[in-house]
């Protein structure tokens, strides 16, 4: 069986996490399974958008820890193991980022520690009013430092702090007052209304929604007057581009937009 499914709706790509018994904790094949297809979707050029959803009661409970604990007895006590389980993480999660087409999560059941790490990687995040979240590694002596870098570059350090500390599950009106989800919809229409944005969305420049992507990820990062400096030169790079030319042209002809393919 394998630990990602895919499904394709016209330029829509969905990568469903399929260890639904284990509530789909990242073990070491799902994450290798997961990062093949995204860098199977990053360079497939059909695919406009990418969805990442969940088969089972949950979305992602974390990392699996019954695959994790017995690498205590490892001579190095689980070192390099370890180090290289969260490195392939990590790595996952900023592809994830560094992705050219947008990456939407649609979120049911829980979504903890590494789970919720990754709806905070993703671009967008549509759940269910079902849906809930928490960063709980402090519960068990293991604190969400990996987590942490996701959820704090998503939500107000205070908000992010409480969460990280206290361990407690937040709601999906939580969640989405605090700017960890877009939107809150009901179990029974997560599927039509995620999708129904992923569409909305490929039907966008997809020249535009790569450069644009990669620009809001990289001017987060810097200073305010570097950030203009190379947010003016992103806009002059676009503004070469036959898709700018073809949007700017239909729009003041009072027209549909013709995409490059």
């Amino acid at each position: 069986m394998s630990d990602i499914l895919t499904a394709r709706d016209g330029a829509v790509l969905t990568l469903k996490l399929n260890r639904p018994q284990q509530r789909n904790a990242l073990s070491e094949g799902l994450m290798a399974a997961f990062q093949a297809a995204l860098d199977a979707a990053g360079h497939d050029p059909t695919v406009r958008v990418v969805i990442i959803a969940a088969n089972g009661p949950a979305f992602c409970a974390g990392h699996d820890l019954k695959e994790m604990t017995p690498h205590w007895q490892d001579g190095d006590r689980g070192r390099q193991y370890y180090d290289r389980l969260m490195k392939q993480c990590a790595r996952l999660m900023q592809t994830i980022v560094r992705l050219p087409k947008p990456v939407i999560a649609q979120v049911h059941g829980i979504a903890t520690a590494a789970g919720c790490q990754l709806v905070a990687s993703c671009d967008l995040a549509v759940a269910a009013e079902d849906a809930r979240f928490a960063t709980p590694g402090v519960n068990i002596g293991l604190f969400c430092s990996t987590p942490m870098v996701a959820l704090s570059r998503n939500v107000a350090r205070k908000e992010a702090m409480e969460m990280l500390l206290t361990g407690d599950m937040i709601g999906a009106t939580r969640a989405r007052e605090i700017g960890l989800i877009n939107r809150v919809v009901p179990q029974a229409q997560l599927a039509t209304e995620t999708l129904k944005l992923a569409h909305q969305i490929a039907a966008k420049s997809r020249v535009s929604i790569a450069i644009g992507k990669e620009a809001f990820y990289r001017q987060l990062e810097m200073g305010l007057s570097d950030a203009y400096a190379f947010a003016s030169e992103v806009m002059t790079r676009n503004m070469l581009e036959a898709d700018a030319e073809e949007g700017i042209g239909a729009f003041i002809g009072k027209r549909e937009p013709k995409w490059q393919p």
